[in-house]
């Protein structure tokens, strides 16, 4: 039976949606996800028969970066996540956090731009275009922490404690553009921080560490707040099916509990990782230092003998 009156149910083993939801988003991501892997592997493809290599693990860590929006966004996981709070809440912090970092750690701009050919001299082509962007005002403003991180904040407490997430819920272009949104902003918020790609904004490892830990507190207590409410807090997650026996209070505390802990290890993975390039990039400034000294006879060396053997002698 449709509760909302629109007359539109979508049926899911074992009980019927009942919101007048009668779409699945899974079209669109199916297809995104598709295209965004079908062109990574081509540039991958296009490098090898160059001569140039790839490592493994960036392309590893980007499939699986498309697989885990699949998973959230491509399967009856995304049905059950329009009635149940806890599995929205599941799908939102995944998307938001966990598939954004396995993204960015595949560096897929840095792969577009060795494996799009040069347009030529006097034109734009697709590679032109993405340096365009990269140094344009629009990435300088969204990839900087005065934006990242009270966009970040925002997409919790303006959403969940308004009524915009109802009305977002409330339709299938919402509903895409709620998520889509918070891929974005986990894009965008940690790209400037652990990303591999090249980006305006890239401030030194420690200023990327007060960043990280800025936002995380106001997740956790985000996390809290929802865990700790008395009365259910957004009317879509307000009657779940009845076949399910979920109490809306309790699913609601779960899903408090979820956004608490995704405030936690994914700082962790995220804090690794950022610790993992600080060391990688010491070692190859350490490498390329040596190799100026190799290139030029080490005379610096040579300059300080010369001025103390230019003291003894005078000494003498």
């Amino acid at each position: 039976m449709d509760h909302s009156g629109h007359g539109m149910t979508m049926d899911l083993p074992p009980f019927t949606l009942g919101r007048g939801l009668a779409w699945s988003t899974e079209p669109f991501f199916l297809v995104s996800c598709l295209l965004g892997l079908a062109l990574y592997g081509w540039a991958v493809v296009r490098l090898t028969r160059r001569g140039d290599k790839w490592p493994v693990g960036r392309t590893v860590s980007f499939v699986l970066g498309v697989l885990s929006i699949m998973l959230m966004m491509c399967t009856k996981l995304n049905e059950y996540g329009m009635v149940i709070f806890s599995v929205h809440m599941v799908q939102h912090m995944m998307i938001s956090m966990v598939s954004p970092i396995l993204i960015l750690l595949g560096a897929p701009i840095t792969l577009a731009l060795r494996a799009l050919p040069p347009a030529g001299r006097g034109r734009k082509g697709p590679r032109e275009l993405l340096l365009m962007l990269l140094h344009s005002r629009y990435i300088q403003v969204v990839t900087h922490p005065v934006f990242t991180i009270p966009m970040f904040i925002a997409s919790l407490y303006g959403l969940y404690f308004t009524p915009l997430f109802d009305f977002l819920m409330g339709s299938q272009v919402g509903h895409i553009a709620m998520m889509v949104h918070f891929l974005a902003v986990g894009l965008v918020f940690f790209w400037p921080i652990m990303g591999v790609d090249p980006g305006p904004h890239r401030p030194g490892y420690l200023m990327r560490m007060l960043e990280l830990f800025a936002g995380m507190p106001f997740h956790a207590f985000f996390g809290i707040a929802v865990m700790m409410a008395s009365t259910p807090m957004v009317s879509t997650f307000e009657n779940p099916p009845a076949s399910l026996g979920i109490d809306a209070l309790s699913d609601q505390n779960a899903a408090g509990g979820i956004a608490w802990a995704f405030s936690e290890v994914p700082s962790v993975l995220v804090l690794i990782a950022l610790l993992f390039q600080w060391y990688a990039s010491e070692k190859r400034h350490a490498k390329r230092t040596d190799r100026a000294a190799d290139r030029d006879g080490d005379k610096e060396l040579q300059a300080y003998n010369a001025y103390l053997a230019s003291l003894h002698t005078r000494g003498s």
